[in-house]
């Protein structure tokens, strides 16, 4: 069911193309492709890009059953799955369905079809004409009938907006703490991101210091981890700058502004660890109501569908601002919920 490798200037048609190709935009591909929908993914970088980027030793919250997809058994030898467990299965995952995954290949526009440009079947006519651009930079159309924006969260870095913060030095992820060894580093942030970074960077030996505007880390932090990095604050091990904000980022320097006025951090390293924004630019652009204080698009969640016809959600874009209100393990049943509904809204009346 392979789509590569269209050429000539042809313009590929499906059902359904789904924008984003995680754990849940995957979903949503198995359940098209079971229920005989001709179907594409795009994805700007590799199938699961998001779990690609975690730092390597991270260990999952949920359990290897709650991250399955498609009726696939995730079967570790440890309660819970690492981040190379999980790049195996949803690998493994994609391949067995045979998934028609375009990596590396960016969504920049998705255009509207006029009906006297919609030639199809009537159940299927095309309604929209994904415009994508390879790595290559080649530019490439695909005809669509409907659509699903799964792009996740970590495409949109909530940046601080301070001089400095493109230096090559700073970071808005973090992967692992051996590149930091003696080295003093700044973790900005107060949420779980933050935190694990903040104590491996310890435990590989780099001189951490943790700025964060809240009095305290956040309330969200892991039970389990909560006291550890309470500990590690308290007996001067990792130096927490709290109620403090970066001014700006220098080659080898931060300069925050806190409860003292302000102050230069030593650091060779930056980590912002500050969040992320949804991408929803591209559920503007169709015209996709857009809640301006919870940034949730609007959509039924029984079916996933905006109230554009034709243009649906999956996975964590569905929930706003709130990224940890959708997860993988209640993200996952999306695919079948949309596919669902646009096999019912497209078969034939008897």
């Amino acid at each position: 069911m392979s789509v590569d490798g269209q050429g000539g200037g042809e313009t590929l048609m499906v059902d359904l193309a789904i924008v984003g190709a995680g754990p849940c935009g995957l979903a949503v591909g198995i359940a098209a492709v079971k229920a005989g929908l001709r179907t594409v993914l795009f994805d700007r970088g590799p199938i699961v890009s998001g779990i690609a980027s975690y730092p390597t030793y991270m260990t999952f919250f949920s359990t290897a059953e709650r991250l399955s997809i498609g009726g696939v058994p995730f079967v570790v030898a440890d309660e819970k799955p690492s981040r190379r467990d999980a790049l195996a299965y949803y690998r493994m995952v994609a391949s067995h369905f045979d998934l028609p995954v375009r990596q590396y290949e960016s969504v920049t526009q998705i255009e509207a079809l006029s009906e006297a440009r919609a030639v199809s079947t009537p159940a299927r006519a095309p309604r929209y004409a994904l415009h994508t651009v390879t790595r290559t930079g080649r530019a490439r159309v695909t005809n669509a009938h409907a659509v699903c924006i799964a792009t996740g969260y970590f495409g949109q870095p909530n940046r601080l907006g301070v001089p400095g913060e493109e230096l090559p030095h700073v970071r808005h992820g973090y992967v692992e703490g051996h590149f930091a060894w003696r080295e003093p580093v700044v973790v900005v942030g107060g949420g779980n991101s933050a935190v694990d970074a903040a104590l491996e960077l310890f435990r590989a030996e780099a001189r951490v210091q943790l700025v964060h505007f809240e009095a305290e880390v956040d309330a969200r932090v892991k039970p389990w981890v909560r006291p550890i990095i309470q500990n590690r604050l308290a007996d001067g091990s990792i130096t927490g700058h709290f109620r403090s904000r970066v001014v700006r980022i220098g080659a080898e320097s931060v300069t925050i502004h806190g409860p003292d006025g302000e102050r230069e951090l030593p650091a060779t390293q930056v980590y912002l660890l500050t969040g992320y924004l949804p991408e929803t630019g591209l559920l503007a652009s169709l015209g996709v109501p857009i809640d301006p204080t919870t940034g949730v698009p609007a959509h039924d969640p029984a079916t996933m569908a905006t109230p554009v016809p034709g243009v649906y959600l999956a996975g964590v874009i569905a929930s706003g601002f709130d990224a940890n209100r959708i997860f993988i393990e209640n993200g996952r049943d999306h695919g079948d919920a949309i596919v669902a509904h646009l096999v019912a809204a497209t078969s034939p009346t008897p």
